[in-house]
Order: C-alpha cells, then sequence, then structure tokens
C-alpha cells in the first residue's frame, strides 16, 4: 500500500513553503532575543540579578541562567548565523510536512518547538559550561531550551499560516455536471 503523501492524486505544487521557511527563521531569531529581554526585564525588575551577580557567584545555576539569557539576547546580532541554522532545522523537519499530507497544526508547531529547544538549548549548554562549570551549563540549559522551544513553537505556527497546508492539500471537486 503506498502512503498517502507518496499518492500521485491530489494537489501538485504545495506553494509559499520557501516564504514560510524564511519568516519562520527571521521570526526565530527575533524570538528568541525578544522572549529573553522580557525575561530579564522582569527578572531584573523583580531583583533576582544583581549589578556584580556573575563575577561574585560565578559557579551557580543563577549565573548560568543569566549567562544563558545574555546569549539568546545576542541571538539577534548573530542573524547571520542563526537565521541560516534555523532554515536549515525548519526545512529539513516542517518544511516537508506539506509534501507529505500533514495538515494538523500540532506536528508543526511540537517538531518547530523541538528544533528550537535543540539549536538555542545546545549554544547555551555549550558556552555555559565553558564559561564556568556543570551547574552553569544547567542554568544556562534550562534557560535556553525553555526559550527556545517557546520561540520555537511560535514560529512553527507562523509556517502554519503562511503556508496553510490544509487549504492547499484540499482536493477541491468543480465539475457541475457530475450525476
Amino acid at each position: 500500500m503506498t502512503p498517502a503523501y507518496a499518492s500521485p492524486q491530489g494537489p501538485g505544487k504545495i506553494k509559499r513553503v520557501k516564504l514560510g521557511l524564511l519568516m519562520s527563521s527571521l521570526a526565530a531569531c527575533l524570538m528568541v532575543s525578544l522572549l529573553s529581554l522580557v525575561i530579564i526585564f522582569v527578572l531584573d525588575t523583580l531583583g533576582v540579578f544583581r549589578n556584580d551577580f556573575m563575577l561574585t557567584d560565578k559557579y551557580s545555576v543563577m549565573s548560568g541562567i543569566q549567562f544563558g539569557l545574555i546569549m539568546c539576547l545576542y541571538n539577534f546580532l548573530l542573524f547571520f548565523l542563526t537565521v541560516p541554522a534555523a532554515w536549515i532545522a525548519l526545512g529539513f523537519s516542517i518544511g516537508r510536512m506539506p509534501h507529505r499530507r500533514i495538515t494538523a497544526r500540532g506536528p508543526y508547531m511540537r517538531w518547530a518547538a523541538i528544533w528550537g529547544a535543540i539549536l538555542v538549548g545546545a549554544t547555551t549548554t555549550l558556552f555555559g559550561v565553558l564559561l564556568g562549570s556543570l551547574i552553569t551549563g544547567l542554568g544556562a540549559a534550562l534557560i535556553g531550551f525553555s526559550i527556545g522551544a517557546i520561540a520555537g513553537a511560535l514560529c512553527g505556527l507562523l509556517f502554519y499560516a503562511i503556508v496553510k497546508p490544509e487549504n492547499q492539500l484540499h482536493a477541491t471537486d468543480i465539475s457541475v455536471f457530475d450525476a
């Protein structure tokens, strides 16, 4: 039995996939920076961070969280690295889903969240461990995976809204004279 996505009948070319990938990867870069900016503002307003936090308490989870937030904040400045990385990751995951005739919103958001968490979380974990210790890396991983998953889910939703796979994959029957 042939899988549904490999069947020859149905609509031809799926449109707006590359546009959706480009917009989603640009939004991912911006969203990671904006989320970290909001979290930094809230935590600073609550008095969680002190000015000399990373200097006096270098090997703690909180210094790792602060370092991870700072790294996520710089994500927008490193767009020439982060946008292509996000484009490639999203292209090989959610970019193939319309061609496999997946029309539900859930898989798009789920896989974009997974890849967002992997890309942001792995980067912050690596540099958090290099900065201090495994405890610092744990704090950086915690905030990196969280921000990456939230930004990824929102970008998967944006991709779904741009491509609209359900509308494109719906076979419309316009025959008027069939009995």
